[in-house]
Formats: C-alpha cells, sequence, structure tokens
C-alpha cells in the first residue's frame, strides 16, 4: 500500500501534490452532496411527513451545525497530533452511511439523529485537509490550492441538486438519499491507496490536551482574526440560507419545483468563481501588500446584491432563475479566500486548529443561525407569497453590509498580527 504513493510522489512531487489535491478535491465533494442533500429534498421530506419550514431549517441546520462546530475545533487539535489522513478518511466512511441510513428515515427524530452523525464524521474532514496542503504546497500558492480545494463546496452541491433532485423527481426523496451515500466509500478506498500523511514542517505538535485553549486564545486574541471571523461568518450566513430555502422559493413562489434540480448548474458556474476570486486575491496581495486579499470578501459581500433583489423580486421564473444563480455565484466567490487567510495568523503546528476555529464559527452562524431564523420568518413574518423572498432579502442585505465592515476593519490591522 505504501509502496503506491510512496512511488508516485518519487517520480514527481509537484504532480503527487496536486493529485492529493484532486482527492481531496472529491472527498469534499461527497462531504457536501450528503451535507446539502436535505435542503435540495426538503420541500419533499417537508410534504412526506407533515413538517414545517422551521422543522427544515432545524434538519439542514443546528441538527447538524452545532455538534459539527463543536466537535471540529477539538478535530483540529486531533489533526494537529494524529495521522491526519485516518481522520479524514474514517470521516469519510461514517458521513457516507449515515447519509444512506437517512432514506430509510420516517420521523424527525430519525432524520435529526442520522444528521448529527454526519456532522461528527464531517467534523473532521477540513482542520485535517488544512494543515495537509499547508504541508504539500508553499505559502505563496495557498489561496489558490485552498480555492480548489473550497470550489469542491459547489461542485459537491451541484451534484447534490442534479442528482438528488432528478432522483428524487423520478422515484422518491428516500432513493436520493440512498444514492448519493454509496460513492463516498468508493473515494476511501482510494485515497486509503494514494494518500501518504506528509511530514509536517515543523515536525507534529507535542502540545498537550491541557495546553488547548492556549492555542484557542493565540488565535483569538488577534484583532484581524476576530474581524475576519466576523465577516466570512455572515457571508456563509447568506450563503447556507440561500441553499436551504432556494427550494422553496422556486416551489412555493415561482410554482417551478422542476427546476430546482437545475438550479445545480449555477453552483457549478460558484466553483469557477472561486477559483477565480483566489487567483486574484493572490495578485493583489502580490501588487499592493498581503491584506488585499480581504477585498475578495467585500467583493462576495456586496456585489450579489443587486441580483438577488431583482431575482427574488422578479414575476418571471425565467428572469428569477438566471438572476439569483448569478448573485449566488458572485456572494460565493469568498470561500477559498477565507480558508486560506486565517494560515497566514498562525504558527505552521496550529493550523488544524485554526481551520477548526475559521469552521466552528461559520458553521454556528451560518448553519446554525441562518436557516432555522429565515424559516422562523417565512412561516410567521412574511407569509405572503413573496414571504421566502423578503426572507432571504432581509437576511442577505444585513449581512452584506456588516460584512463588508468587518473586512475593512481587518485590514487596518493585518500587519500587526500576521505571521506567515
Amino acid at each position: 500500500m505504501k509502496f503506491i504513493y510512496d512511488k508516485l510522489e518519487a517520480r514527481n512531487p509537484h504532480i503527487y501534490a496536486w493529485l492529493v489535491l484532486g482527492l481531496l478535491f472529491l472527498i469534499y465533494i461527497s462531504s457536501f452532496v450528503d451535507r446539502q442533500i436535505v435542503a435540495v429534498l426538503g420541500t419533499a421530506i417537508r410534504d412526506d411527513l407533515g413538517f414545517t419550514n422551521t422543522q427544515i431549517g432545524v434538519l439542514y441546520g443546528p441538527a447538524f451545525s452545532l455538534i459539527y462546530a463543536v466537535c471540529g475545533i477539538f478535530m483540529g487539535w486531533f489533526a494537529d497530533q494524529f495521522s491526519r489522513k485516518r481522520i479524514i478518511l474514517i470521516g469519510l466512511v461514517i458521513w457516507s452511511l449515515m447519509t444512506v441510513a437517512s432514506g430509510f428515515a420516517s420521523s424527525f427524530v430519525f432524520l435529526v439523529t442520522a444528521r448529527i452523525f454526519v456532522g461528527v464524521s464531517q467534523s473532521a474532514l477540513s482542520p485535517a485537509v488544512y494543515s495537509l496542503l499547508a504541508d504539500y504546497f508553499p505559502p505563496e500558492k495557498r489561496a489558490r490550492v485552498f480555492s480548489v480545494y473550497a470550489s469542491g463546496i459547489f461542485v459537491g452541491v451541484g451534484l447534490s441538486f442534479l442528482i438528488g433532485g432528478s432522483v428524487a423527481e423520478a422515484y422518491d426523496w428516500r432513493e436520493a438519499m440512498k444514492i448519493v451515500g454509496w460513492p463516498g466509500l468508493v473515494i476511501a478506498a482510494i485515497g486509503f491507496l494514494l494518500i501518504r500523511e506528509p511530514e509536517r514542517k515543523s515536525g507534529k505538535s507535542d502540545r498537550k490536551a491541557s495546553e488547548f485553549f492556549n492555542v484557542l486564545r493565540f488565535i483569538l486574541k488577534k484583532k484581524s482574526v476576530r474581524y475576519y471571523l466576523a465577516g466570512f461568518s455572515l457571508l456563509s450566513l447568506s450563503g447556507y440560507t440561500i441553499l436551504a430555502f432556494i427550494g422553496t422559493v422556486l416551489n412555493d413562489t415561482f410554482q417551478a419545483p422542476s427546476m430546482i434540480s437545475q438550479y445545480g448548474w449555477f453552483m457549478f458556474l460558484a466553483g469557477v468563481g472561486v477559483n477565480l476570486s483566489g487567483w486574484l486575491a493572490d495578485k493583489l496581495a502580490i501588487k499592493y501588500g498581503p491584506e488585499k486579499r480581504f477585498v475578495m470578501g467585500i467583493v462576495a459581500a456586496l456585489g450579489g446584491l443587486p441580483f438577488y433583489y431583482f431575482g427574488l423580486m422578479a414575476e418571471s421564473v425565467t428572469m428569477a432563475f438566471i438572476l439569483i444563480g448569478i448573485g449566488n455565484v458572485i456572494a460565493s466567490s469568498y470561500n477559498g479566500v477565507a480558508a486560506a487567510l486565517i494560515q497566514y495568523f498562525v504558527k505552521s503546528d496550529m493550523r488544524g486548529m485554526a481551520g477548526a476555529v475559521y469552521l466552528f464559527v461559520i458553521s454556528i452562524v451560518g448553519f446554525g443561525i441562518g436557516p432555522p431564523v429565515t424559516g422562523w420568518l417565512i412561516d410567521h413574518v412574511f407569509t405572503d407569497l413573496y414571504g421566502p423572498s423578503k426572507a432571504l432579502l432581509l437576511v442577505f442585505t444585513i449581512c452584506g453590509f456588516l460584512a463588508t465592515v468587518s473586512f475593512l476593519k481587518a485590514m487596518q490591522h493585518y500587519h500587526e498580527d500576521a505571521v506567515e
């Protein structure tokens, strides 16, 4: 087994590093297919099992995100101590099996329990991956490399819409759950054969568990990091909210449920946007200074708002579909830059923890607050035909402007906090 990846790396270390990135990219795709499928199938699950929009918001958001966020912090510590490869692959096997099990659900409690297990297992992924990639690639390439990885979010979300939505339309939501879960086991087998655990550039952390909070304090005491976390958590709140309720908008407001699966094509474009944003961030850093990477966060915060407004309030379903999709592509472009930026504020043996802190905050705010609060607004405040659109617009506008202020403040303190 070891001979396979040793031989590949010896032949061409540069190409091998990109091969590993490609496999991690596939694993990230799998994680988001299985994470997003609940929202894609939300209206079908809601109508079949008699749930409310608030329950769908809870199922998509807190049922996954709270345990994901809490466990993720500790998974970051584990990633700095133990084999990152094993952590990643064990998590992949568990969340794939739990997604398949969700296809047999008959109650809210069953689905919540399965989502909790998906959350625990997926919390193992990105902290370990961020640490691996930072050891495989030099600092000047991180925004681009992390953006390639982050674009897996949108390929995964896109596939969940296209495959899950199409299977649900042809058969039912239960079959869709089962079909999207199985491929993860195949990817796990390939990853076991081809991924090597690299040498840590500063050696493995020898910190004891008692020093966990010392590392956490080191990261959070930096003003730039706090503003960074505030800004990107607000953008994640908007991002997870549109993914949670685009099906509701197309089904309830525009009476076009058949278009839900086709929304996945915009997610592939969002993946392209993430890579472009990462490339531009590195170019801005070289020409104008490293703090200018935050500019791409401002582009994501404000650039999509006009498209969202005219799309969500459109009379034509075709116009709504196109404009909302374009807004989503622009607003999602920050993901790779966000994952890379926090790595510039920590030492190399803190990378897993840094990634975990980022994931903790965006999960609590983005996943945990956005979908259930928006679902409640749809159920109780904005109850007319365009109610889902109005609720989404309120959330997007507030988050976009507050995030912009946060990024401007983060840039002011960048040089006093950066470690590179």
